[in-house]
């Protein structure tokens, strides 16, 4: 490469995006006044975000104690709330005790007492109201009575009778009637706390026996520190990462699918440089305004929050650590949206579409950074390997000061955001690479015309599109199926569910988009006999590889506790081990070799294929096949089952080896919750393949898994060498050869 023509092609697109005064203003001049602006806004609209008074309705308030106060005049009593000035939210008015100027008192019955409240509420615009009982006064001063009488020591006393709480009824169409009950909920349980404190000393029980400690919180300056810092410290990663983003998407979109635009990309493509320095030329470029973008908005918040500090006593400074870690973060994650936005730019005809696919990339990103502002979240290894997330996790980690802990988990961490910086990188290469990309003409939608040459051109294998809106089709029937999934009771309820899921979750969606988008049945799902020695690979890696994933399944575990999940699966478990074993067979591993291999092995993978890249066939297909499986655990371990057995069907070129493999895989897995202390009794061999009985559930020994992954290991590297491409004469044919028929 020659690193000359990048720096031509990068001083040539900073020139040109510089030129532009809107990408000037938008870069280095809306950052520095947009966050100042909304401090400003937020200063002129913090009128309207106070609190706000509430009109309140009280019923049946006459001739209440006077001591303890609950009234003071036409407002609750100041003393009745950690700050005085909140009584003058709750603005009283008192209900009428007798008939007078056309309106009626309420009824003593408590029904009819609480309807007449609920329409006065309604018709008088209260918020909420508070209703006494008719006779609360009466039985309130019995109560206080009584306990002030204590009889002779020795003898029992009379049990008072108990005093009807008052109720708290809310205006269900106004929207502060919640926080309005929140308040009358407080001021009524601090005057009944004051009564029972009257009571005590009436009765004369002195107060430290019923509240022998008060509770303190401790608050130190340093805590307010650490408090301000963990602001800063979720705000920040946060910033970064958003503005990273949006600073690269609209630069790509400008030297990708603008140039296509202005006609300047055939120029450029035409140039002595070569597509890869075309590519970091660009990408650098990207990530210089992505970079500015970043660190201008960061500033601009931080400066901007200095001069709230002043105004608000309770905010602290941004920590200093913040401009030590966070361009140094910048540089990854910069390099990783500016190549994501780059390839899609590539593949946009014009920047109209090209903006289109900024909403997909932020749906993508938003979970991933929004999932660190939630306090549970903590840098563990299992979180620091999802990538952005985990990221923003070290970063938040480090800005709260804990040092230590940030830095042990900095390895996977990097690791995993350079490898996803590799792989953008590498797909915005491939982008570039592509002339059907790159020149894509403009298409006008007519669905009848469309339909008709899309059923004109079917294949004898899906195209790439179909296989993917078979999988989306599949996860969206899946997400509905398991909003009114419940849990199985018995082992009927447990078959009944596995077959409806794998008829109409994944049964039913590839037959349909099989009817429509293919012409050969047998090419699309490798129905082929692959030979003997394929489908015994199969077998033999299938029993070999089962300790490996046995192992695997701990250590996700360990990653990713089970959490609210753990109920669900011990039941099932306890089903399993009910239920004989041939009819599990033929429900969990029979049944799912079948359907979920003609669908993720067959259909999708074929589909995939014609991608060209074998290993992102597979890849894609065991990832579709991980998500249609259940929770986040199982999902991690289906990926990579359907890694090897999408391998499988790959290099024999047949469904076959595929569906052996995972019937076997899923048949020692149900016959491995059999296995208890009697049996190992009667076959002593297991002693040798299984670990002692333990907390973490049956594991195989540590021989036994290297053992299955060296055998594992010997029959993939036999299976890659034993033939070039079977799929080449399957996949990859144009359609008007498509009709012939040959076998692998």
């Amino acid at each position: 490469m020659n690193w000359q023509n990048v720096k031509w092609i990068l001083l040539r697109e900073v020139r040109d995006q510089l030129r532009d005064r809107r990408t000037a203003f938008m870069i280095f001049i809306l950052p520095l006044l947009l966050y100042p602006l909304l401090g400003v806004s937020f200063m002129q609209f913090s009128h309207f975000l106070l609190k706000q008074p509430s009109r309140v309705l009280v019923v049946g308030a006459r001739q209440l104690p006077e001591e303890p106060p609950l009234f003071e005049g036409e407002r609750f009593h100041p003393s009745l709330f950690s700050e005085p000035r909140e009584a003058d939210l709750l603005e009283v008015t008192f209900a009428p005790e007798e008939p007078a100027a056309g309106r009626t008192p309420p009824p003593a019955d408590p029904e009819q007492r609480r309807q007449w409240a609920r329409r006065e509420l309604e018709q008088g615009g209260f918020d909420a109201g508070v209703i006494f009982p008719a006779d609360f006064s009466v039985r309130l001063a019995r109560v206080r009575q009584m306990a002030a009488q204590r009889p002779p020591a020795g003898e029992p006393g009379a049990k008072p009778e108990p005093v009807p709480s008052p109720e708290i009824v809310l205006n269900s169409s106004k929207a502060k009637a919640e926080i309005t009950a929140g308040w009358l909920r407080n001021a009524l349980r601090g005057w009944s706390d004051r009564i029972g404190d009257a009571t005590l000393q009436a009765s004369g029980v002195p107060l430290a026996a019923a509240r022998p400690f008060t509770p303190l919180l401790e608050q130190t300056p340093q805590d307010k520190h650490r408090r301000s810092a963990r602001m800063w410290a979720q705000l920040f990663p946060i910033m970064m990462v958003l503005w990273a983003m949006t600073g690269a998407f609209y630069p790509a979109v400008d030297l990708c699918a603008g140039e296509k635009e202005r006609g300047t990309l055939e120029t450029l493509l035409s140039s002595p440089a070569k597509r890869i320095e075309i590519v970091v030329g660009k990408l650098l470029t990207i990530m210089l305004f992505s970079v500015a973008t970043s660190m201008l908005n960061l500033l601009s918040v931080a400066a901007t929050g200095l001069a709230v500090v002043r105004v608000m006593p309770d905010v602290g400074p941004p920590p200093w650590q913040a401009w030590i870690w966070l361009p140094v973060a910048l540089v990854p994650v910069a390099a990783l949206f500016s190549a994501l936005c780059l390839a899609l730019a590539a593949f946009a005809r014009s920047t109209k579409e090209g903006q289109y696919y900024l909403m997909p990339l932020l749906l993508i990103t938003m979970p991933l950074v929004l999932a660190t502002l939630s306090p549970s979240l903590e840098l563990t290894v299992g979180n620091a390997i999802i990538p952005v997330t985990g990221l923003c996790l070290l970063l938040r980690t480090l800005l709260e000061g804990q040092t230590t802990t940030a830095l042990t988990m900095f390895a996977p961490v990097a690791a995993v955001t350079l490898a996803c910086c590799y792989l953008a990188i590498r797909w915005a290469v491939e982008q570039f690479n592509s002339e059907n990309v790159l020149f894509r003409e403009g298409e006008r939608l007519d669905l009848t015309l469309w339909a008709k040459q899309y059923w004109r051109e079917r294949g004898q294998t899906p195209t790439a599109a179909a296989a993917a809106w078979c999988g989306v089709l599949i996860l969206m029937v899946k997400f509905f199926l398991s909003l009114n999934a419940q849990l199985p009771t018995d082992f009927a309820q447990f078959a009944q569910s596995t077959i409806a899921t794998q008829l109409l979750m994944i049964g039913l969606p590839t037959a349909l988009v099989a009817a429509v988008s293919i012409r050969g049945v047998r090419q699309t799902f490798l129905l082929y006999w692959p030979g003997v020695r394929p489908v015994l690979a199969a077998a033999v890696m299938a029993v070999a590889f089962h300790p490996v994933v046995v192992s695997l399944q701990s250590l996700v575990m360990w990653l990713y506790p089970m959490g609210p999940n753990v109920e669900a699966v011990a039941r099932l478990e306890a089903i399993i081990r009910q239920t004989p074993l041939w009819q599990l067979v033929l429900v969990m591993a029979l049944l799912p070799a079948v359907c979920e291999e003609a669908t993720f092995r067959g259909f999708i993978l074929s589909g995939f294929r014609r991608l060209g890249h074998p290993a992102r066939a597979v890849v894609f297909s065991a990832l579709l096949f991980g998500f249609a499986h259940g929770f986040l655990q199982q999902t991690i371990i289906t990926c990579l089952v359907g890694l090897i057995v999408g391998f499988l069907a790959f290099r024999s070129g047949s469904l076959l080896p595929g569906m052996v493999f995972h019937l076997i895989h899923n048949t020692l897995a149900v016959s491995l919750t059999r296995v208890d202390v009697e049996l190992r009794k009667q076959w002593h061999a297991l002693d040798w393949l299984l670990s002692p009985p333990g907390d973490g559930g049956l594991q195989y020994r540590v021989p036994v898994v290297i053992a299955g992954a060296v055998v594992v290991a010997v029959l993939t590297a036999w299976l890659a060498v034993r033939s070039t491409d079977p799929w080449a004469a399957l996949s990859l044919r144009s359609p008007s050869s498509d009709r012939e028929d040959h076998s692998p």
